[in-house]
């Protein structure tokens, strides 16, 4: 049996993929989809990306409609680029947990008191915290954001605080990190992962830099969702532990049908011992189908803040062509 997404019922002898792609052509709607989404979603979609690619082909569509299957930041950051069209979120609850340990409330002081910092967000923020901000970067380009400010310029930089640790590693800065983590990436278990390596002694680790540093030593690759792909597709031959949020196997095993791939287990017991975006999961085809048929969930976001917040997206954007 099937619901809608307020509970309404979707006779079960409708085929939602043939539907969803027919309310598509018929209301010229794009779906934008996260690696991170439940596969059937992914199926479905018109691009599946990470941030940085998600936001491009957001700036770059034609389309009237923009269903975003992603969670609420993302398609706030679609709205921003795309002020004049109709952006969707299949269910409103799709937060995030790392966009939630920066409350404006708190964010927008701390920045006042370090008025010589240029603030440097991660693109896993409101667009509230991101209208306070110079620049923001997603995993994929936040090492050529950070390259861009003088060197001997102070930097904020947040929500963050493990990819913040990290990015510090690797350019020498020093920077002024908020208190901010993704529960998702923090969620690995590291004596899982080396009693994992002892069973696969063959396998290669491969990690988000979202993940703490106790991981991250361990990896013998970091990298964004999309450099994971791309680094597996290099390397089809090997076998290999992800670190990161387990919905990215579905794509990243279609790139590479013959290769194993190991989601790296989490500290708490769940249906696949693996780390789940619980955010990300309450997406589903059902709610997908009812939003592009209903024209709602519609994300908005006050103009006063969009316009604010527009500058540093279109500043990373500009610098990752």
């Amino acid at each position: 049996m099937k619901f809608g997404r307020h509970g309404d019922f979707i006779a079960p002898e409708i085929d939602l993929h043939h539907e969803i792609m027919g309310l598509k052509k018929e209301k010229n709607a794009v779906i934008l989809s996260h690696y991170y989404q439940r596969p059937e979603i992914q199926e479905v979609a018109d691009f599946i990306g990470d941030s940085l690619a998600l936001a491009q082909a957001a700036a770059n569509t034609d389309a009237d409609i923009i269903v975003f299957a992603g969670v609420h930041f993302m398609a706030e950051t679609a709205k921003i680029l795309n002020p004049t069209k109709k952006v969707l979120l299949p269910d409103l609850n799709a937060g995030c947990s790392l966009a939630d340990s920066c409350p404006v409330a708190d964010f927008e002081p701390f920045v006042k008191a370090h008025p010589e910092h240029f603030v440097v967000t991660y693109i896993n923020c409101s667009a509230e915290i991101k209208a306070l901000s110079d620049y923001v970067c997603t995993s994929s380009n936040a090492l050529k954001i950070i390259s861009d400010i003088p060197k001997t310029a102070p930097i904020i930089f947040a929500p963050d605080k493990n990819l913040g640790s990290y990015l510090i590693r690797e350019t020498g800065r020093d920077m002024l990190l908020w208190d901010g983590s993704c529960l998702v990436h923090e969620a690995f278990c590291i004596d899982k992962l080396l009693d994992l390596c002892q069973k696969h002694p063959d396998a290669i680790i491969i990690a988000h830099p979202e993940s703490e540093e106790h991981i991250l030593k361990i990896a013998n690759y970091i990298g964004s969702t999309s450099a994971l792909i791309a680094y597996v597709k290099c390397h089809p031959d090997k076998k290999y532990i992800v670190a990161t949020e387990v919905g990215i196997l579905h794509e990243m095993q279609k790139e590479v049908p013959d290769t194993i791939l190991i989601p790296a287990p989490a500290v708490e017991d769940n249906s696949c011992a693996c780390s789940e975006c619980a955010f990300m999961k309450t997406n589903t085809l059902q709610k997908t189908y009812r939003c592009l048929k209903d024209g709602t969930p519609e994300i908005e976001v006050p103009k006063a803040i969009a316009e604010k917040a527009w500058t540093p997206i279109e500043r990373m954007l500009k610098l990752s062509k």
